[in-house]
């Protein structure tokens, strides 16, 4: 901050503090130091009050607080530009060679953080690398990768995919076989690093109301091979035309998707994680989606996605995934 703001903020601080310790050393300088059973003259709904001095531990309770916030003053940055007098940690980033916290002085948050984060760095660094130089398939076996992928999806993934990875509205079941983006190790890994977007647009511009209920209902009967709700006013047969000209492009002339685009398998019941009723299928339809999967790539490092993919591949390809089968 400016010089300006930085004695403001000082002066501002330090008058206060000064200010409440002068009241507070005058107020007990006029009291009485005995006992009395004298009342000070007012009273407030029948309740007096005696003429006595304020307990010692009162008195002594706030000079604590002031010489604690003296102290943390002297200690800590945040009294304007002063960065205070504890030692600070400069760690140097290992790719760049350069400081960390833009190469700040001082004791900061972000210096601690910095250092707790080598220090993990340094202990786990080696057992992430060892796994990160496994294929993904071999380090989905490992019991002991396992449980730290598991930990970093309960502490990155579950929060969308749920703590059983089975997904929720809008986000997908990561459990079954059924993969927008493509279900093999490396597109596992891809999704992770990179992120995903959807980009289906919205329709009813395009084939209208009429023609948005129609498709839908030629995705719920002809793909999806359930029956039209009773009393819905859509033709599938129309829709089927609409779907070839529009669709198809995406999703196949059999609606079995494409991984490239993310298209997903209408034919598969996994398709629909924003619903499958002829409700959702024309809401879906009409407005399009735009779900959006944050990239990890920066956050986590290749090493700690490496684990992450490994641990979703196993969610579908384990053990567990063909007792369930």
């Amino acid at each position: 901050m400016t010089s300006f703001w930085s004695w403001y903020v000082t002066v501002l601080t330090l008058g206060t503090i000064f200010a409440l310790t002068w009241l507070l050393l005058d107020t007990r300088k006029g009291q009485r130091s005995d006992q009395t059973d004298e009342k000070v003259g007012h009273a407030y709904d029948g309740i007096e009050e005696f003429d006595n001095p304020l307990p010692n531990w009162w008195f002594w309770l706030f000079v604590g607080t002031i010489v604690f916030a003296l102290g943390y003053l002297v200690l800590y940055p945040g009294l304007g530009n002063w960065k205070g007098i504890l030692p600070g940690y400069e760690a140097l980033d290992t790719k760049t060679g350069t400081p960390f916290a833009n190469g700040q002085t001082g004791w900061t948050g972000v210096h601690e953080w910095e250092k707790e984060m080598a220090k993990s760095d340094a202990k786990y660094g080696p057992i992430f690398a060892k796994f990160a130089a496994m294929p993904i398939e071999e380090v989905a076996k490992d019991p002991q990768a396992l449980k730290m992928g598991g930990r970093l999806f309960a502490s990155n993934c579950s929060v969308c995919h749920g703590s059983d990875a089975k997904g929720a509205y809008g986000f997908p079941n990561l459990t079954d076989a059924h993969w927008r983006w493509g279900g093999t190790p490396a597109e596992i890994k891809t999704s992770i690093m990179a992120g995903r977007h959807a980009v289906m647009p919205g329709w009813a511009q395009v084939i209208g109301e009429q023609g948005v209920s129609d498709v839908a209902a030629y995705v719920l009967t002809q793909l999806d091979g359930r029956k039209l709700p009773e009393g819905a006013k859509a033709d599938p047969a129309k829709g089927q035309a609409l779907y070839a000209t529009n669709c198809a492009v995406c999703h196949g002339p059999e609606g079995k998707g494409n991984p490239l685009m993310g298209a997903p398998d209408l034919t598969h019941p996994g398709a629909f994680i924003y619903g499958s009723s002829f409700a959702q299928l024309q809401q879906t339809i009409r407005y399009g989606r735009q779900g959006q999967m944050p990239a990890q790539a920066e956050l986590q490092g290749n090493d700690r996605v490496h684990l992450l993919a490994a641990y979703v591949y196993s969610l579908s390809h384990g053990e567990n995934a063909k007792a369930e089968e």
